[in-house]
Order: structure tokens, then C-alpha cells, then sequence
């Protein structure tokens, strides 16, 4: 029974990331990174508990996440690689979300950001 106990709880435990504050088809698009307005189109969705996707200008992207909530980790990011005339704006979109460590929502809106002040805002497709 002793072995049983540790599975048994590990199972009942609850999402505790980003993943639990949103739906899974939830999408949110990139509006601006430390104050300027990003150019080009990307997004990020949090559809199963522990993991990220989401699309750059160019390629698509997951990553793991596990930190709970409000804090914000991405394991290592892999994307496809295809180039396309928004390549530098991918990198930057890239690096950016790599460096985020807390994560806040607030309706429509996600703001991702970090200890140096950094900051992405996010909002939720459909919710403008």
C-alpha cells in the first residue's frame, strides 16, 4: 500500500500552469514586446497541461512548460525552419518568450515577464 500512495497522489494532482487558467483552444496573438508593437503575426496556446505552442511570423514552435502559476519557464523551444521575409521578427519573438519567467492573465489578455522588465502582452483571438 505504501508503494500504491505516491502514484495515487501524483495522479490526483491538478494542473497547476498557465494551462489551468486557459481553454485549451485558447489563442492568443503577440500585440507587443516591451512596449512597441510587434511586427508580424504570432501566437502562443497553452492546449495540454505542460506544453506550448504557437507560431512565429514564420515556422510553428512547441516548448514544455511546467512552472506554476503566475511563474513562467519554457523548456527548450523547437521549431520548424522555414524562412520567410520575417525571419528577424521570428528571432526576436523567439528569444523574447525564452527569457520570460511570470505570466499574468487578466480576460482577454496575457502578459508575459521577467525580472529585468522585459514584457510581451498577448490577446486572446476573438476577444478584441
Amino acid at each position: 500500500m505504501l508503494l500504491v500512495l505516491p502514484l495515487l497522489l501524483a495522479a490526483c494532482r491538478a494542473d497547476e500552469t498557465v494551462s489551468a487558467y486557459v481553454g485549451p483552444q485558447a489563442v492568443y496573438r503577440l500585440v507587443e514586446i516591451n512596449g512597441m508593437p510587434f511586427a508580424g503575426r504570432a501566437t502562443i496556446r497553452f492546449p495540454e497541461e505542460g506544453r506550448v505552442t504557437g507560431r512565429g511570423p514564420c515556422n510553428s514552435f512547441t516548448a514544455s512548460q511546467s512552472a506554476p502559476y503566475p511563474r513562467f519557464r519554457l523548456g527548450p523551444l523547437a521549431a520548424t525552419r522555414a524562412l520567410c521575409p520575417e525571419v528577424s521578427a521570428e528571432r526576436a519573438y523567439f528569444a523574447a518568450l525564452a527569457g520570460m519567467s511570470e505570466a499574468e492573465l487578466m480576460g482577454g489578455v496575457l502578459i508575459l515577464r521577467n525580472d529585468a522588465g522585459e514584457e510581451m502582452v498577448f490577446q486572446a483571438e476573438g476577444a478584441e
